[in-house]
């Protein structure tokens, strides 16, 4: 072998030598940054988020002239029918939020189709006739009881009624009902009602898709979701360290990836992804995403998410960005922010308030 050959051997295996120790370095250096950034010595602004919260936000941007003209509109009636007909009449018996409890069937939303008894009907018999109906198609099924006080309430062990209440819901992000699914759920519940010996009262269908046509445009109209990135400066960032941390302040990391931060009930405040797929160790960019017609404006998730990706941005060495990687002024955030707050209200005028149940089974 020519000391030539020699050369070009040592040479090469110095190359790769070398390329695996900047490897490891560069991986060391990010998994130092991420610690440094989520030391004890820093201000644990993530775990307080929801304490004296700023006003700052992202790009997507609402018309205010649209919610000039929802904030001054009647009401949204999707339940349909004439001022003073019997389906408003059913309508304000059947409000879901009605005495002080929120039931799993709601007028406003659902299709509502009661069924009425020949004889009382336990609970226990009611909860097995329905069991298997939980979907038609997409769209989920709920039933609800009246009981002998004449009471609609939730169906339970124990208790007598003396009709079922059955809802099947209008819309959902994958759509509205459809011909086909309510055909369906008319067939299926009648096969209940023949076993149940009840009778039925089955609603017009032309009107029921009317219904669900223009409950479906309000949400098309208010399916807003608005999302802040925190691009790093420099090196990227490690995913194994990074997660860790943002499990300690508080974030819950799901199977894909996402990590979520509760809203401190049953419910969720907004999302973080990392960007990457699950074989990636290191990211450079961090994307939060607020569902803004699924979080209370009384939770202050807007703010709550802003405040934490700028708390991320200073540990990390990183910058706010919107989707195309410039930086967010904190002019434009604040407006944002109000933008937001002028959305809840035009929510809550149309009797679909921002976190409530009914936004969340319309939003889902």
């Amino acid at each position: 072998m020519s000391e030539l050959t020699m050369s070009l051997i040592i040479a090469g295996v110095a190359f790769v030598v070398i390329v695996y120790i900047y490897s490891k370095w560069q991986e060391y250096r990010a998994r130092k940054s991420v610690d440094r950034a989520f030391s004890d010595g820093h201000d644990d602004v993530l775990m307080n988020a929801h304490d004296d919260v700023d006003l700052v936000r992202q790009e997507p941007q609402f018309d205010h002239d649209e919610l000039s003209e929802l904030d001054a509109a009647d009401p949204v009636d999707f339940a349909g029918g004439e001022p003073g007909s019997e389906n408003n009449v059913a309508k304000q018996d059947f409000d879901a939020t009605m005495f002080g409890k929120e039931l799993s069937v709601d007028d406003l939303i659902d299709c509502v189709i009661p069924l009425e008894f020949d004889a009382p009907i336990r609970g226990e018999r009611l909860l097995k006739e329905v069991s298997d109906l939980k979907y038609v198609g997409r769209k989920p099924v709920h039933f609800i009881g009246l009981t002998h006080d004449g009471v609609r309430d939730e169906i339970a062990h124990g208790s007598i009624y003396t009709a079922m209440f059955a809802g099947i819901q209008m819309v959902s992000r994958s759509g509205p009902l459809n011909e086909l699914e309510y055909s369906e759920f008319v067939s299926k519940l009648r096969e209940i009602a023949d076993r149940l010996n009840a009778h039925s009262d089955v609603p017009d269908m032309n009107r029921v898709m009317s219904n669900a046509r223009e409950l479906h445009q309000f949400v098309a109209e208010h399916d807003a979701q608005l999302s802040v990135n925190v691009l790093s400066n420099g090196a990227p960032w490690d995913i194994t360290t990074l997660l860790g941390a943002l499990e300690k302040q508080g974030f819950d990391v799901r199977p894909d990836g996402r990590l979520v931060m509760p809203d401190g009930d049953v419910g969720n405040l907004f999302t973080l992804s990392t960007n990457v797929s699950a074989s990636e160790t290191v990211t450079s960019k961090l994307t939060l995403l607020l569902d803004v017609p699924c979080v209370s404006p009384d939770l202050e998730g807007f703010g709550v998410m802003a405040k934490c990706a700028r708390s991320l941005a200073s540990r990390l060495g990183g910058t706010v960005v919107d989707d195309g990687n410039n930086p967010i002024s904190e002019q434009a955030l604040g407006e944002i922010a109000e933008q937001v707050r002028e959305f809840c209200n035009a929510m809550a005028i149309a009797e679909i308030p921002a976190g409530s149940r009914r936004a969340k089974r319309l939003f889902s």
